[in-house]
């Protein structure tokens, strides 16, 4: 399973950004989609997640302003990022569990990265 992800960038505080991932290979199923961020010198966070059934969660630093989808037709994942801060600026990675074709096991798979960037 390779995730690709895109849709980084620069942006003004109070801007939007909108990030895609997408995930190829011989894929069987896929329960929970994620994205997550890592800012220089801190720890990787998790940014929102969604099940297969739709459910989300955010953590509070987001909620409100993130929205996470996907299209499962297309194993895709999106990041709606709107009234961005400084703060949000960091390397944003999709990630998804998932069950390859012929595996037996759920496993997690991660994207490269994207960088996000925030001016204030």
């Amino acid at each position: 399973v390779q995730l690709q992800a895109s849709g980084g960038g620069l942006v003004q505080a109070g801007g939007s950004l909108r990030l895609s991932c997408t995930a190829s290979g011989t894929i069987f199923s896929i329960a929970v989609m994620a994205w997550y961020r890592q800012a220089p010198g801190k720890q990787r966070e998790l940014v929102a997640e969604i099940t297969s059934g739709g459910f989300t969660n955010y953590p509070d630093s987001v909620k409100g302003r993130f929205t996470i989808s996907r299209d499962n037709a297309k194993n895709t994942v999106y990041l709606q990022m709107n009234s961005l801060k400084a703060e949000d600026t960091a390397v944003y990675y999709c990630s998804v569990q998932a069950r390859a074709t012929f595996a037996t096991v759920t496993r997690t798979y991660w994207g490269q990265g994207t960088q996000v960037t925030v001016s204030s």
